[in-house]
């Protein structure tokens, strides 16, 4: 029997959830299966994977074909290097030792990758969102101005109107004073 490494569809549509299963080659893709590997999320970044890696390892040493996003899976998680070390301690040019050596360099880099990821877009998803808030502050500035210079003008004018109707009061009192005075010095001068 031909057993393949693959991924089983489940979600809704538009947010696929996948279940990694050891399953005949014959059987559908969402059918029959013959073990539950783990799971593959692709809606996170960096997409979630768990993965039993010691399953896994025993079914691809046995025989197992993953396919092809199945494969690029168990590269991503180790086992297929995992594979390739053990194949070089059967033929000698490995000890154990630095095959163990050699994989736990490896996941600590992987680890490494995968954490500087998950911290730069953490970071920029801080600084898009700190652009954002001042992008709002601007805004909500600019709104304040545009309406303190709808609200000035309106009082202005109001002072002006009082500053013109009261001038000419002043100004008539002024015409009605002068000619009294011209008056006065008129009858003084006859």
């Amino acid at each position: 029997m031909a057993t393949k490494i693959r991924l089983q569809r489940f979600g809704k549509k538009g947010k696929p959830f996948f279940h990694v299963v050891v399953a005949d080659s014959r059987s559908p893709r969402d059918g029959k299966f013959i073990e539950r590997l783990g799971s593959y999320n692709p809606n996170t970044n960096p997409a979630t994977i768990e993965i039993n890696f010691e399953k896994t390892l025993a079914w691809v040493n046995q025989g197992a074909e993953p396919t092809d996003t199945a494969r690029a899976i168990l590269s991503y998680k180790g086992v297929l290097y995992k594979k390739h070390l053990e194949g070089g301690v059967k033929k000698g040019a490995l000890t154990q030792e630095q095959a163990d050596e050699k994989f736990t360099a490896w996941l600590d880099a992987k680890a490494g990758k995968i954490s500087g990821k998950t911290e730069g877009l953490a970071s920029s998803k801080a600084d898009v969102r700190k652009a954002a808030l001042a992008a709002e502050a601007k805004k909500k500035e600019d709104r304040a101005a545009a309406i303190a210079a709808k609200n000035a003008p309106v009082a202005e004018e109001v002072v002006e109107e009082e500053v013109t109707e009261e001038a000419p009061a002043v100004e008539a009192e002024a015409t009605t004073e002068a000619p009294a005075d011209e008056t006065k010095a008129g009858d003084k001068a006859e």
